[in-house]
């Protein structure tokens, strides 16, 4: 089956060797997404603001893949604070309340930037 790389143009691919998503036949899976905090709408202490622009950017994503947020299976989230579930969880909702994905919520020591406050992956199978 054919592999197709899908790359932002963050200076990080090509410095760490990954793509933001990698699509063979239906399947795709995104790495590990964090939100990009501008300090206004998107601000170092904010989950559920952290989660939405997550969430944005990867709708973008599979939407230039010709899938959906519909064709997600699979999320993973990661963050810093476990207290945060209840934002985190919110936001999640605003995508997949219906779509139903299943998903694993974990409390890690770091993410990558002191300002993330979560991450998330995805797994994604067009059909």
């Amino acid at each position: 089956m054919k592999r197709e790389n899908i790359l932002t143009g963050s200076p990080w691919e090509d410095k760490m060797g990954y793509c933001r998503a990698v699509r063979i036949g239906n399947v795709i899976e995104v790495s590990g997404t964090v939100a990009i905090v501008d300090g206004e709408k998107v601000k170092a202490d904010d989950a559920y603001a952290q989660t939405l622009n997550i969430l944005e950017r990867i709708e973008k994503v599979l939407e230039d893949l010709n899938v959906g947020m519909k064709d997600v299976i699979r999320t993973r989230i990661f963050t810093t604070d476990i207290s945060s579930f209840e934002a985190v969880a919110k936001a999640h909702a605003t995508f997949f309340k219906d779509i139903k994905p299943a998903t694993g919520f974990y409390e890690v020591s770091k993410l990558v930037a002191p300002e993330y406050l979560v991450e998330i992956e995805f797994t994604a199978i067009a059909s």
